[in-house]
């Protein structure tokens, strides 16, 4: 499978990576040291899935249902959406949970986006989105009774992200992600390594559980996301959109690989659906 290219920084070195676009787009961290060397790609792919709706799979139903195992939220419980790009899953939250939300995400264009959603829809004074990093929470420990996260744990690892958020969740508050999982034990050679490639965190649902009960989470549900997370609300959407996106940047080769790139994905999904997808866990903190 084609892979987005995209620019990591790691120690004031600049590093290219061959990621999926479906896990990337939030992983690319931006610095004055590079700004002015990838400003443009980076810019041009944060503007390609800022169109749309949403930035990975998923659907409203899918965040109702990962809410409705989440117990004891008030008007007074405080909420941190992280990798939240434009916001699609916080507004869903705002409308079906009590208590304040913070949205957080590295990118300017996404947290603009959630914040003109939010006072759009008259949530300005309970949602809120922020710039920042899910792996350096500017919070104090035990401020959040619920941490949620679809399609983004990953940038820091499905094992690492729950240890280091673990610390900002009050005991008896929650987790909840939705996180990129072998569906099962065994699969075709090429999308094997893909994702082995792309993400060597991926497991499979046992796993992924065992991993949670040993971040300090007593798991209390998990479910597949439903196809139509994938083709109706994520792939489907991207046909205008690329369009438009093309025609706009037609003289431009990081734009046709992105599309290129993300029409490849979804022949891939169609090829190999039964054996991968996204799976919502929830976990209560111990």
């Amino acid at each position: 499978m084609p892979y987005s290219t995209i620019f990591l920084i790691n120690e004031r070195r600049v590093k290219k990576a061959r990621v999926s676009s479906i896990l990337v787009y939030k992983t690319i961290i931006m610095s004055n040291e590079t700004k002015s060397i990838h400003e443009f790609d980076i810019q041009l792919i944060c503007e390609y899935f800022s169109s749309l709706e949403r930035q990975g799979p998923g659907s409203e139903e899918a965040t109702i249902k990962a809410l409705s195992f989440i117990d004891n939220l008030t008007d007074q419980s405080q909420i941190l959406d992280l990798g939240c790009g434009s916001g699609g899953q916080t507004m869903v939250i705002a409308e079906n949970a009590p208590g304040t939300i913070f949205g957080m995400d590295l990118f300017p264009l996404f947290i603009n986006a959630l914040n003109a959603n939010a006072s759009k829809r008259g949530f300005q004074n309970r949602a809120k989105g922020i710039l920042g990093s899910m792996d350096n929470i500017p919070f104090d420990k035990e401020s959040f009774d619920l941490i949620w996260s679809e399609g983004a744990i990953y940038n820091i690892g499905y094992k690492q992200g729950l240890t280091y958020w673990n610390q900002f969740i009050k005991k008896g508050g929650y987790v909840a992600v939705s996180e990129a999982t072998w569906l099962t034990l065994n699969r075709p050679s090429e999308i094997e390594e893909f994702w082995n490639s792309a993400y060597p965190g991926i497991a499979d649902i046992g796993q992924k559980t065992k991993e949670m009960l040993e971040c300090g989470f007593t798991p209390v549900a998990s479910f597949v996301l439903p196809e139509r997370c994938w083709t109706e609300n994520f792939y489907h959407p991207q046909k205008k959109a690329q369009k438009i996106f093309l025609e706009k940047y037609a003289d431009s080769p990081t734009a046709h690989e992105l599309v290129a790139n993300e029409i490849k994905e979804a022949e891939y999904y169609q090829r190999y659906k039964e054996y991968y997808g996204y799976v919502f866990y929830i976990g209560k903190k111990i």
